[in-house]
């Protein structure tokens, strides 16, 4: 039973001669057959696991119905875990299986083992930086829409749903990044592949979180619906890699030098012993559309949230925007990295408000994690917002403060930028992180140029609420703007 690597980690503790049994671990009361499936609500599992934690410690235990879970909070263990895949650890069983319940076709995001390796070559060749970079124009153009739209609704007074036109905004960008194709939700309303997207991240979230799967059994309404959008999904992403394998066979410098990530996929899975065909091109280009669509759209809201409630950060940001890239017509890359405080601000609204604030996960072999016991089959429940908003690791954690990420606004302080892993960690990081971070730079440079924000209003007047679906998301934030001063 091999320990996981957390020598790896700085301060990481001894490996302990006596080791802790999963069910011996501090928990809360479980029934039988149901554990503490009762206790748990999808919209908020997130913060009911977060209050367990808090209570029983960062190694404890819990009974989703009948399966016994390690929940892990401390970040140094977590880090190990992730370091260990995809040999020691994969997301769960269950997940997979959905997945294939609901005829989905599959991608790097689930794939496993060799099947992930061979994948993960053709992801990256798409989303390296210089590719991305290439891609840079066609993000203002996206950018440029958006400010469109959200002038005439100035002009109006009328409140924006940062929710639909985010994701609107991440849509575009990834379908003309990944298909080569102009999608154009923002002026031209909504796209087939994104409606039937929108109907199947909720569910899928619900399923792999289910305690009962009785779809196996009967099917409601609402599931037969869900076939159908699933089917439909399928057909468009699938004629899609059929459009591009014309375009490359019409012109075959394409295939030397793709100008998209499709394209690219394509190219890495002809090649002699890729381990890759037409229907893993398909997952992945499905694949880039679901993790990339809520997530960063999510990620601006929480932060345009959190910077309307700090009106010093907010300054310092318009401040560093109109100073370093004042023209939004003529953004380069190099200004959008040159913003480093708007890019703490996005590390900040990360660290406190995470898209993806847990990880559950299986281990694939006996091993060790902290000091306890962890079986091959066993459940770990990764917290991924403990330790980042733990004052042992953040000085006064709880505030919105991006200055803690840039180096002169540590000098004094002890932040452990290491538990913070919005993107995860090891081999099996993100590979949209680069351009995730981009979109974020472009968007926020966009509104803090262009505008001044008047307001960020919940349904209730109150503090943002956390919404956990596929993401985690804030509930309904609308947005009030007035032109710059």
């Amino acid at each position: 039973m091999p320990p996981l690597d957390l020598a790896a980690a700085p301060e990481a503790p001894a490996i302990p001669r006596t080791l802790r049994q999963i069910r011996h671990l501090p928990g809360p009361f479980a029934l039988p057959v149901l554990g503490n499936s009762l206790q748990l609500k999808l919209p908020r599992i997130h913060r009911d696991v977060e209050g367990w934690v808090r209570r029983y410690g960062p190694f404890m235990r819990a009974w989703f119905g009948r399966t016994l879970v390690l929940v892990v909070a401390d970040s140094v263990a977590v880090a190990a875990i992730l370091r260990d895949r995809p040999d020691g650890f994969r997301r769960p069983l269950s997940s997979y299986l959905v997945s294939e319940e609901m005829g989905g076709i599959p991608g790097l995001f689930l794939a496993e083992g060799n099947a992930w390796r061979n994948q993960r070559r053709m992801v990256m060749a798409g989303m390296a930086p210089g590719a991305i970079k290439a891609y840079f124009p066609s993000l203002v153009t996206v950018a440029q829409r958006l400010q469109r739209r959200w002038q005439a609704a100035a002009q109006q007074g009328q409140p924006i749903s940062l929710d639909g036109d985010l994701k609107r905004y991440t849509v575009d960008i990834i379908a003309g990044l990944a298909f080569g194709t102009e999608v154009n939700t923002l002026e031209a309303g909504e796209d087939v592949i994104q409606r039937h997207m929108d109907a199947i991240l909720p569910a899928v979230a619900r399923r792999s979180l289910s305690m009962l799967p009785y779809w196996r059994y009967f099917k409601l309404p609402a599931d037969k619906r869900l076939e159908r959008d699933v089917a439909a999904l399928d057909r468009a992403v699938s004629d899609l890699v059929q459009q591009a394998r014309v375009r490359m066979e019409q012109d075959p410098a394409r295939r030397l030098r793709p100008p998209n990530l499709l394209e690219a996929m394509i190219a890495a899975a002809d090649e002699k012993d890729s381990g890759v065909d037409d229907r893993a091109v398909a997952g992945n280009v499905l694949t880039m559309l679901l993790a990339g669509e809520d997530t960063t759209a999510n990620t601006i809201s929480w932060m345009i949230y959190l910077l309307q409630r700090h009106p010093h950060a907010l300054a310092r940001a318009r401040e560093e925007v109109r100073r370093v890239a004042p023209d939004m017509a003529g953004f380069t890359i190099e200004q959008m990295n040159s913003l480093d405080y708007l890019g703490a601000c996005a590390s900040e609204a990360m660290r406190l408000k995470p898209v993806a604030p847990f990880l559950p996960l299986e281990a694939l072999r006996d091993t060790v994690v902290g000091d306890v016991a962890v079986p091959a089959g066993s459940i770990v429940w990764c917290v991924l917002r403990h330790d980042t908003v733990s004052d042992a690791h953040f000085p006064d954690a709880q505030a919105f403060k991006p200055e803690r990420w840039l180096k002169q606004g540590q000098e004094g302080q002890v932040n452990n930028s290491r538990a913070a892993m919005p993107f995860g960690s090891g081999l099996r990081t993100c590979p949209g992180r680069y351009l995730a971070l981009l979109e974020i730079k472009i968007a926020m440079a966009m509104l803090l140029g262009s505008f001044e924000i008047a307001g960020v209003d919940t349904p209730d007047g109150g503090e943002a609420q956390e919404l956990m679906g596929f993401v985690m998301s804030p509930v309904g934030l609308s947005l009030r703007l007035a032109p710059p001063r």
